[in-house]
């Protein structure tokens, strides 16, 4: 029961954010077009800025999942873009309020949950330090979420397609080179 109201609250959220701004809804908004009382959306968030991240969260994990490997990863990145794309309105509503940075956040989380699994994939054969892995991981998360709020703040107008098939060309071979510039086998 407890999923099924989280889910309905995100709901409205996402319905009001088609109308205005997410700074001018209040939690009122939100448990009236819901058909709940405030307590009730207290019981489950501190504030709308807790649905909001919860909403990325919870909506949009399945999408790198089963696609975290140097073949797969252009395939969790397109469910990146076309859950954005799916939820046009409530993302772009996201992106220019001041609840801006619980959607970087989410675009944080999901790619280096997605880059890092990449990274360790490649270093499988190779004596590379953790925080070594980290830091290749995290340089392409700033590069790729980069692009994403690139993509979101000119209109989500380029296709997903192509920005990946343009990625892929970057930076195909490049993590393998990087692990291996890293590599304890080959600074010694």
């Amino acid at each position: 029961m407890s999923q099924t109201t989280k889910r309905a609250l995100s709901a409205s959220l996402k319905k009001l954010a088609a109308q205005k701004p997410i700074d001018k809804i209040t939690v009122i908004d939100i448990a009236e077009d819901c058909g709940v009382n405030r307590q009730t959306f207290y019981y489950h968030f501190q504030d709308i800025y807790d649905l909001v991240e919860w909403t990325f969260t919870s909506e949009s994990t399945k999408a790198v999942d089963g696609n975290k490997t140097y073949d797969t990863w252009q395939s969790g990145f397109l469910h990146v873009f076309q859950y954005a794309l799916a939820n046009r309105d409530f993302v772009t509503c996201v992106y220019h309020s001041i609840s801006r940075e619980h959607l970087e956040n989410y675009l944080y989380q999901e790619t280096y949950s997605l880059l890092i699994s990449v990274v360790e994939e490649q270093a499988a054969e190779m004596s590379v330090r953790g925080e070594d892995k980290k830091f290749i991981a995290d340089f392409y998360k700033f590069a790729f979420v980069g692009m994403v709020m690139e993509w979101i703040r000119n209109g989500m107008k380029e296709k997903p397609e192509d920005i990946i098939g343009r990625l892929s060309i970057l930076i195909h071979g490049d993590i393998a080179k990087a692990l291996q510039k890293y590599s304890t086998n080959q600074r010694a």
